[in-house]
């Protein structure tokens, strides 16, 4: 499964001009600030907005290419919008049944699949109206779902959403995510969003694609914007080893090598990601005797971007993964770092990012 996308379009003040492919697992994050393009990327792939000089093959399957345009009711796809846009006259159930009629073998079993993922089922006899915000986007996932797409768009799905809200939907699309065998593509311009939820990132300004790849190998590109962030860092996989429960901490296998992080509800077998931010990376030579920082890894600078006063240094740890690290230019200095160079970074801080998979 797979999602090639190009598409070209002069308007009065903006010029669309992307292209780029998607794996046909996970979570693809368009990224960029708002009035980029994203949008109409993202409803031209639904064929909501034609754009004449555009391609857009799904699977093999031409959508769309020179004279051939399927409508969007003819592609198989699941769209969900900033705003739930539900149907008040109907309950719960009948929204998601909604999403079924375009289907002709209708499969039950896999209705009550999303409605026990979702946990839809205490609220299917509720009038739409009575919901929480993040209840209706639920609603919302489960409709567009429902009729099984090949493609599953969502646009800012979370930005209508206070915190509390996006924190108790986040886990629900997370594990939606991991479960679907189709590709799914959200817009976005939130930092947190994307580390959380994204596996594969494609950068969008002013309405080209400035890069696209794995997820950590876009965070921590010296040539993107996202490097060059407050909050950049860089975003690992990993799998809990062992708990350590009399420190409160867990034993994680990420980067190839093993990290200390203070442990929420894990277990051994559990797969994790982990967010480092390059503030929180410092470098040594040798590695220090006493030091209060548990996670010291040896590393080899891949890169180096000065900038200001700051240096950003992108570091390959054992299995090649990368980190970044932000240091002040006379610390750069001091260190005489250069490409290629072997040495240890000091990881201040690691923020887990949620229960990854579930448990094994």
């Amino acid at each position: 499964m797979s999602l090639q996308v190009r598409l070209q379009r002069s308007f009065e003040d903006f010029e669309l001009a992307v292209e780029f492919s998607v794996p046909g697992q996970g979570m693809t994050a368009l990224f960029g600030a708002s009035g980029a393009g994203k949008t109409l990327t993202l409803r031209a792939i639904a064929g909501l907005d034609r754009v004449p000089n555009g391609e857009v093959i799904v699977n093999g399957t031409v959508w769309q290419q020179g004279d051939q345009f399927r409508s969007p009711e003819q592609r198989s796809v699941g769209y969900v919008f900033q705003e739930a846009s539900l149907f008040d006259h109907l309950d719960v159930a009948g929204n998601i049944d909604f999403g079924l009629r375009r289907r002709v073998n209708i499969n039950r079993n896999e209705r009550q699949h999303l409605i026990e993922l979702l946990e839809l089922g205490p609220i299917l006899q509720r009038r739409t109206h009575t919901l929480s915000g993040g209840e209706r986007q639920r609603v919302a996932l489960a409709r567009a779902l429902a009729p099984q797409p090949q493609l599953l768009l969502m646009d800012e799905p979370l930005s209508a959403l206070d915190r509390a809200r996006k924190a108790e939907i986040i886990p629900y699309l997370d594990a939606l995510t991991r479960q679907l065998e189709i590709p799914v593509i959200l817009v976005s311009h939130d930092h947190a969003e994307v580390a959380r939820l994204a596996d594969h990132l494609v950068l969008i300004s002013d309405g080209q694609v400035q890069g696209s790849g794995p997820l950590n190998e876009m965070l921590t590109r010296l040539d993107q914007s996202l490097a060059l962030d407050a909050d950049a860092g860089a975003v690992l996989e990993g799998v809990v080893l062992e708990l350590e429960q009399q420190w409160g901490l867990a034993r994680i296998e990420a980067g190839g090598t093993n990290l200390l992080v203070p442990a929420a509800a894990l277990e051994p077998g559990d797969q994790v990601r982990l967010q480092i931010a390059a503030r929180d990376v410092s470098l040594v030579r040798q590695p220090p005797n006493d030091s209060s920082i548990l996670n010291i890894l040896p590393v080899r600078i891949a890169g180096l971007d000065a900038h200001g006063p700051l240096v950003n240094v992108r570091l390959t740890t054992a299995d090649g993964s990368a980190l970044l690290s932000r240091i002040s230019r006379k610390s750069a200095s001091d260190l005489g770092l250069q490409t290629g160079m072997k040495l240890h970074a000091q990881v201040k801080g690691i923020a887990l990012l949620g229960d990854h998979a579930g448990h094994h």
